[in-house]
């Protein structure tokens, strides 16, 4: 009996930890062309924040333009899909993100879509559980993708790549 309540627990906590994620082949396709849609932006609901996302500490440049504007825009894109209001480990995700900003906020669009706010985002990037965040070049061709939580110095990393690469094309 023991061991089932052990094997049991283990189980839950495994769906528990895992459950928020779905495998990387379900989704969008690294190298393919990003969906352009109309999605909901700050300015959309007025400025209230508690409009477009669960996250209690937003930052209005996650919400200033629509996916299909930021696509028409020629920068690199992060796209992040994360819903706060129902997994912690999105909150964390969004705190990096801004630390992000910081470092490459004038030659990076980064976009946050709660799932509450954009459902059509999450459908047509095909995500199914959060956080997941995409990395969409200036030409709109998703260059990466990663379901969960990441570092700091991992996203860096990408970005750094994709920045220099933008600007070697545009230079």
């Amino acid at each position: 009996m023991q061991a089932l309540k052990i094997w049991l627990t283990a189980a839950l906590l495994w769906a528990l930890l895992t459950g928020c994620m779905e495998p990387p082949e379900g989704t969008l396709k690294v190298g393919a062309k990003a969906p352009s849609l109309r999605t909901v932006k700050l300015a959309d609901v007025g400025g209230d924040f508690s409009r477009i996302t669960t996250y209690r500490y937003p930052d209005e440049r996650m919400y200033q333009y629509s996916l299909d504007e930021a696509l028409q825009l020629g920068k690199p894109i992060v796209l992040e899909f994360a819903t706060p209001g129902h997994c912690t480990v999105c909150d964390k995700q969004l705190q990096m993100l801004k630390a992000m900003l910081a470092k490459y906020g004038d030659q990076v669009i980064f976009l946050h879509m709660d799932q509450y706010q954009n459902p059509g985002a999450f459908i047509a990037y095909r995500v199914k559980g959060d956080p997941w965040t995409f990395v969409i070049d200036e030409e709109g061709i998703v260059r990466f993708k990663r379901p969960g939580r990441m570092l700091y110095q991992e996203l860096d990393q990408v970005l750094s790549k994709i920045v220099t690469a933008s600007e070697e094309t545009a230079g």
